[in-house]
């Protein structure tokens, strides 16, 4: 489900004075990222008007006093290095609006400069160990509007989080939290809370202040069961509740009329709640591992559905109301005991990608070639019923990209494979497939063939034609063609091997044409008769002919 994101416009390293982008030696925007860089290249600081400086994902230990010199620098990332501590220097940069300290190894002591920062409006410290939040940065920091703290150790909240009216984004997925922190229930300006991955068992009824909240996170926890307060979010539009511990969730969430996305997979439900069938503005519902056996008849009215996982349940059938939800796109039903689809399923002429693995189909459900817009299509079988064969009709999915058949019994490929135009993706590991079709040659857009697993003693001669490889796998499989060494050295050794083989079987043909040619021009007949010839042991049209010449002319062979 959508989380905060970060992004990174791509500039040139460092630019030049005489780069003609750059008038007047006006630089506004340097992206230094992902150089291996151990310091701050101290050029930098000759550009005293940059707005925006990029240095993540580097190996710089320290910022130097320099860093003052930038007096207009709105935007500074320098996550994912590996800074200790942090340069008085830094609190000096009073124009400072975005920053950015996660992944480092950073001292909580050091992070005290940052409260100097009182333009802030951005401050990200995912995965710095802090084991709490300096209380003067929550002082003294009154224009953040976004705080990033996930993948830390935090417990609690200061109370002078308080302070942080402005406050519109917290992240603190992957603490240690055990309780809400009520702080948060007094931000009124909040529209994004993450807490995935603690340990809260309760939300308080409080939570109905946050009248602004739009995106809910809690994914992962102890919850039992969900205040009725939350009804009066009347904004909210993404809601994750995914692995806690509930059955049920209240009926006065039915006043949410800008649901879009929900999320309750792992609990245990059992049932669909009543009330997500008048949701009919959701777009994605995730109901995976919930214990359903089956759905509502009105399910389907959520006709703007375009992602629906129904994956890891007991349904014994595909629900039919399922075909009534015209713009889906994503269909999920792995690992369930469906032995056969509907034939209306043609009717979800949106449906990109199909996931059916793990179930009790006898034999492949042809009913998928009706999906012209299908693209990725997964009936692996780790679980539930083995395939035997896969129907040649599975050309008819010209738009697909990606199949995975992996872990069946298929002891071939169809044909069909090769005039598939998009294919990228086949995934056959762990079959029982002894040889490739020839024709798998002419499925010009594959870039990986996963065959680990399988019988396959020999490849296609023209295997290499197929430029576009980049994965090919054939571990776990009893090869001669090309030998398993040469298998163990990776694609290019293939590709050589198949080429020289090609090649060494042109020459073989060649030089067999020519020697057929030859005996022709030199009256020996046709081949065909000279072999026949020689298997019935009798001498060939040419030496009847010499015998015949010694007859008719006596004694020639003593003539000198």
């Amino acid at each position: 489900m959508s989380k905060d994101v970060k992004s990174v416009e791509r500039s040139p390293k460092i630019p030049q004075r005489n780069d003609p982008q750059h008038v007047n030696d006006r630089t506004f925007f340097i992206n230094a990222s992902n150089q291996s860089l151990t310091a701050i290249p101290l050029e930098i600081f000759a550009f005293t008007e940059l707005e925006e400086v990029h240095l993540e994902n580097n190996q710089i230990e320290e910022i130097p006093q320099e860093i003052q010199r930038l007096k207009n620098i709105r935007v500074l990332y320098l996550d994912k290095n590996n800074l200790r501590s942090l340069c008085p220097a830094l609190g000096l940069l009073s124009s400072l609006e975005s920053l950015d300290l996660s992944y480092n190894p950073i001292f909580s002591s050091s992070l005290l400069v940052v409260s100097f920062l009182r333009a802030l409006r951005e401050l990200r410290l995912y995965q710095t160990n802090l084991k709490e939040i300096p209380v003067i940065i929550c002082k003294n920091l009154h224009h953040l509007e976004l705080l990033g703290l996930t993948g830390n150790h935090l417990k609690c909240l200061p109370k002078e989080i308080a302070n942080q009216t402005k406050l519109r984004e917290i992240y603190l997925k992957r603490n240690q939290f055990e309780a809400f922190p009520q702080e948060l229930c007094a931000l009124y300006n909040l529209e994004i809370v993450d807490l995935d991955e603690n340990k809260i068992g309760a939300i308080p009824e409080e939570i109905g202040h946050l009248t602004r909240l739009q995106k809910f996170f809690v994914a992962s926890n102890n919850l039992r069961v969900l205040p009725a307060s939350l009804s009066q979010c009347s904004r909210l539009s993404v809601l994750d509740l995914s692995h806690n511990l509930l059955h049920s969730i209240p009926n006065s969430l039915a006043e949410l009329r800008e649901m879009t996305e929900i999320g309750l997979s792992g609990n245990r439900l059992e049932k669909v709640p009543r009330l997500i069938c008048s949701w009919t503005s959701l777009h994605l519902l995730y109901l995976r591992n919930t214990g359903l056996r089956r759905l509502r008849g009105s399910f389907r009215r959520l006709i703007n559905l375009r992602c629906l996982d129904l994956s890891q349940n007991h349904l014994d059938h595909c629900p039919p109301q399922i075909c009534a939800l015209k713009n889906l796109e994503v269909l999920a039903l792995d690992d369930n005991k469906i032995g056969q689809l509907p034939s209306e399923l043609g009717s979800l002429s949106k449906l990109k990608i199909l996931g059916i693995t793990g179930n009790e189909f006898l034999s492949f459900p042809e009913e998928v070639f009706s999906l012209e817009s299908l693209e990725k299509l997964y009936i692996g079988q780790d679980q539930g019923s083995k395939l035997t064969y896969v129907p040649e009709h599975i050309g008819k999915l010209q738009s697909l990209k990606e199949l995975y058949i992996e872990n069946n019994h298929l002891e071939y490929l169809p044909m069909s494979l090769g005039s598939m135009p998009n294919l990228e993706v086949l995934d056959c590991r762990h079959n029982l497939l002894k040889q490739l079709p020839d024709a798998i040659c002419q499925a010009q857009a594959l870039k990986e063939l996963l065959l680990e697993d399988n019988l396959l003693t020999h490849l296609p001669e023209n295997l290499d034609s197929l430029v576009n490889i980049k994965v090919l796998t054939l571990m776990d499989n009893p090869m001669e063609e090309p030998p398993k060494e040469v298998c163990a050295e990776g694609n290019e050794a293939i590709w050589q091997y198949l080429k020289e083989k090609r090649e060494r079987n042109i020459m073989a043909t060649k030089i067999q044409a020519w020697w057929r040619g030859t005996m022709v021009r030199k009256g020996f007949g046709k081949f065909s008769e000279l072999i026949k010839a020689r298997k019935k042991g009798k001498a060939s049209p040419k030496d009847k002919k010499g015998k015949k010449d010694v007859k008719e002319i006596p004694g020639k062979k003593n003539k000198k």
